[in-house]
């Protein structure tokens, strides 16, 4: 059974001489185009009154909030020329024939729970739960329905922790304009087998999306949910601004996926917040394979004893692509455990930028901290940047972090070689498996293998 709901569209465009204006000129926005951004939040009657005020007063953040520059410690190394969203608008309505084109190429997952299609910020359709996970007060739905159906729930998680790492301009940039994403509520003792998968298109040409994800796991629930990004058109430009707050109550198990798949012009930044409880675990995996320019901010906040949290990542870029990574693992408590590995291939002109931090706050005694960056320069012009860090306030930790650059083992290399394997295929099989000592953290076998598949997709279109 699937339900479906359209939305109502709002636009807004920027027509200056200065073609960066929206960030670093704000000021010299017309008055009448500062009213149409101003007052756009407030178009959807759907939404509660204390929801769109919120909206308002986000967007006089971002207007006080100064631009990033290359100068910030948290945008160094960054493109900061990348960050230019004069050229975006908020997107119409999408055609009947793009929303049942987009729906058709939305689905990826063999064996789900559940699952929810937006294009636009329009939510197209959702795959209703399963009778007896909704009898067990499970609740999997848009955030728009779960503004008005669960408030008080909502409003105690929604965006609750800061953006601290670099763009409190962009959170408040999306929760001037978010209007649409996922809400994922399983309730104590609740455990979900199957995952939950979700999609965000972006379809019209420079279209820009607010995606917002809210997943609250209560007391020893288990739930793993699989996000897909994606471009509609691999050539179309687009710009995503998307929210990610993850709650893992005590004792509970979180698996988080997100495959980040845009278009080769397109601008992405993605701000993720988890925090965990007592006794809780946390795991977060991120493959970044498309976007021009990629920004990713992920904090991950301990805040019980006995809590993990697992951060992975997986880059493969071509061209002159870019992904920017700044994270942070901050204990707040004693007896914690955090584990971060990234690994990025890069080939042709390809940049990746790391950032990291691990903060052992005073009170957090006997902390389990690791950090570590991995980068596979797969030609001269590739380049890595990697800044991991340590801020330790309490005694008996045991933390570590480091990070590497190299290029492929060549005697590796020559063994494929010489068996007769391809030049193109034995760089593949090594990269692969350069990239698969992070997917192997994944519990779930299904997963682990599709991942691998887009990976290799990745790869083909690098053949054509």
């Amino acid at each position: 059974m699937k339900t479906a709901v359209s939305g109502r569209r709002f636009r807004f465009s920027i027509n200056m001489s200065n073609p960066s204006a929206l960030l670093e000129e704000i000021s010299a926005i017309p008055p009448k185009t500062r009213a149409v951004l101003e007052g756009a939040q407030s178009r959807n009657s759907d939404f509660p009154g204390w929801f769109r005020e919120q909206q308002n007063v986000a967007w006089r953040e971002f207007e006080g909030l100064p631009t990033p520059t290359a100068k910030d410690q948290a945008w160094r190394f960054s493109n900061v020329q990348a960050l230019d969203l004069a050229p975006y608008f908020l997107p119409n309505e999408l055609s009947d024939a793009n929303a049942h084109a987009l729906l058709e190429r939305s689905t990826d997952l063999r064996e789900i729970s559940g699952r929810l299609v937006f294009a636009d910020d329009q939510f197209l359709e959702r795959d209703v739960l399963a009778e007896n996970l909704s009898a067990r007060g499970v609740i999997f739905q848009p955030l728009e329905r779960a503004m008005l159906e669960h408030e008080d729930l909502f409003r105690r998680h929604f965006m609750t922790q800061p953006a601290n790492l670099g763009s409190a301009k962009f959170a408040a940039l999306h929760r001037a304009f978010v209007r649409s994403g996922t809400f994922l509520y399983v309730p104590r003792g609740v455990e979900v087998e199957l995952p939950f998968e979700t999609f965000h298109w972006l379809q019209g040409e420079n279209a820009a999306i607010f995606p917002h994800t809210l997943l609250v796991a209560e007391e020893n629930s288990k739930v793993t949910l699989v996000e897909h990004f994606r471009s509609a058109d691999r050539h179309r430009a687009g710009f995503s601004c998307g929210v990610n707050d993850l709650v893992v109550g005590q004792g509970a198990k979180v698996h988080y996926v997100c495959t980040q798949d845009w278009s080769d012009r397109a601008l992405g930044i993605q701000i993720n917040a988890t925090t965990v409880a007592r006794e809780a675990s946390a795991l977060n995996l991120y493959l970044n394979l498309g976007g021009k320019f990629s920004r990713l901010e992920s904090l991950s906040r301990l805040t019980g004893e006995g809590g993990r949290s697992d951060m992975l990542a997986v880059s493969v870029g071509d061209g002159a692509q870019e992904f920017d990574a700044r994270t942070l693992q901050d204990h707040a408590s004693p007896h914690t455990y955090s584990d971060l590995l990234f690994k990025n291939a890069l080939h042709d002109r390809a940049r990746a930028t790391f950032g990291g931090l691990i903060r052992v706050e005073p009170q957090a005694h006997f902390t389990d901290a690791y950090q570590k960056v991995r980068n596979l320069l797969l030609s001269d012009d590739a380049e890595a940047n990697s800044m991991p860090g340590l801020e330790i306030m309490a005694d008996n930790v045991k933390c570590s972090h480091g990070a590497t650059s190299g290029q492929l083992n060549e005697d590796e290399r020559f063994y494929l070689l010489a068996r007769g394997i391809p030049a193109d295929v034995a760089r593949q099989l090594l990269v692969g498996g350069f990239l698969h000592e992070v997917l192997d953290r994944l519990p779930e076998p299904a997963l682990v293998v599709r991942l691998e598949e887009l990976i290799a997709a990745k790869f083909a279109r690098r053949g054509r």
